[in-house]
């Protein structure tokens, strides 16, 4: 596919319009859950007291996916990694064990994605004081 191809076909989507599929995929990869398990894949969830060294793609369990999204439900995790996996964002292997092993990891397209969406979590992190205090300040004035 040459580049002027690509161009084309993505002149065809406009997440503007009702109707583009481009804005189902945009509601889909925008959840806090799809962003956070995007980085956790990542290597970005680093244990408490965890070195500072550069994050590196990693294969997961589902069990170590829920203890490191703290809060998520079992049914929440199970929906969002299979609507990852349907998009071609996560790969899930099954390794043949008793009990069976089931592990996830990004693919190129989901890697391609969290380069987007680290830099949103990052800033949503960076941030959160300065919204607070907006948000405090805001409810004040009411």
């Amino acid at each position: 596919m040459t580049t002027q191809t690509t161009r084309t076909s993505a002149q065809q989507y406009n997440a503007f319009l009702a109707v583009c599929p481009s804005r189902q995929l945009l509601d889909r990869i925008s959840d806090k859950w799809v962003t956070l398990i995007l980085c956790a894949l990542a290597g970005e969830a680093a244990p408490p007291g965890g070195d500072d060294a550069p994050a590196e793609p990693r294969v997961l369990r589902y069990s170590q996916l829920s203890r490191l999204l703290v809060g998520v439900s079992q049914k929440m995790l199970t929906q969002t990694l299979r609507s990852l996996e349907a998009d071609g964002l996560v790969t899930r292997s099954v390794a043949p064990t008793v009990p069976v092993t089931v592990t996830y990891e990004l693919t190129d397209l989901g890697a391609s994605l969290h380069q987007v969406v680290s830099h949103l979590r990052a800033w949503a992190q960076d941030n959160m004081d300065a919204v607070s205090a907006h948000r405090a300040s805001h409810g004040k004035e009411r």
